[in-house]
């Protein structure tokens, strides 16, 4: 995510939003279900963290926690949780080659603009171990606009995610549909999909 003005959003309404996820990701049953899915002390990535609510969470779980955001305001919420290595960082900072027994980008890669999303996600498939859980959640519908408090969105349908998981080779396991509430008060339709390597 480079989106200027995104960024400053998030860095304004960090305290906000920390309050509005810290309760949400405690009864995330996708979560749960990630993080169950590995083996005790597996290496996972939080992908756009943001406060760092479900990388706390991972970690109280026994899981080796590698988060990263690309808001400094966000970074300061998520060092705050023990055993979480935080780090400043944009989904472009992602590297290596099977490093990360899971990635979790819960509603983060929504905000990468539509050109960016298949070097995203190569990424994301080469720094999985082989067979390496993933999960992504975005909002649905069709092309990208800003909401009401200027963060850029861009929408997928479920077909297009996942085909997009697909030609990175990324093979879609489990999926759900729903409605929202976020940020900016506004209810969205979502997709979370669970995918492997």
């Amino acid at each position: 995510m480079s989106d200027p003005e995104t960024l400053k959003v998030y860095g304004a309404k960090a305290q906000d939003y920390d309050q509005m996820t810290d309760d949400f990701n405690k009864t995330d049953h996708r979560l749960r279900t990630f993080m169950t899915a590995l083996p005790q002390g597996a290496h996972v990535l939080d992908l756009g963290c943001g406060p760092g609510a479900s990388a706390a969470l991972m970690a109280d779980h026994g899981l080796q926690v590698t988060a990263m955001d690309p808001v400094p305001e966000m970074i300061a919420l998520a060092r705050r949780h023990p055993h979480v290595d935080a780090r400043l960082a944009g989904f472009d900072d992602l590297s290596g080659t099977d490093v990360y027994d899971g990635i979790w980008a819960n509603f983060s890669l929504l905000h990468a603009a539509r050109a960016e999303m298949p070097r995203h996600l190569a990424a994301i498939a080469q720094a999985l171990k082989p067979g390496g859980r993933f999960h992504i959640g975005v909002k649905t519908g069709t092309g990208s606009k800003r909401d009401p408090i200027g963060r850029l969105y861009t929408y997928y349908t479920d077909a297009e995610l996942t085909g997009l998981l697909k030609n990175a080779g990324l093979f879609v396991t489990a999926r759900e549909t729903g409605v929202t509430t976020g940020l900016d008060g506004v209810e969205a339709p979502y997709i979370c999909l669970a995918a492997h390597g």
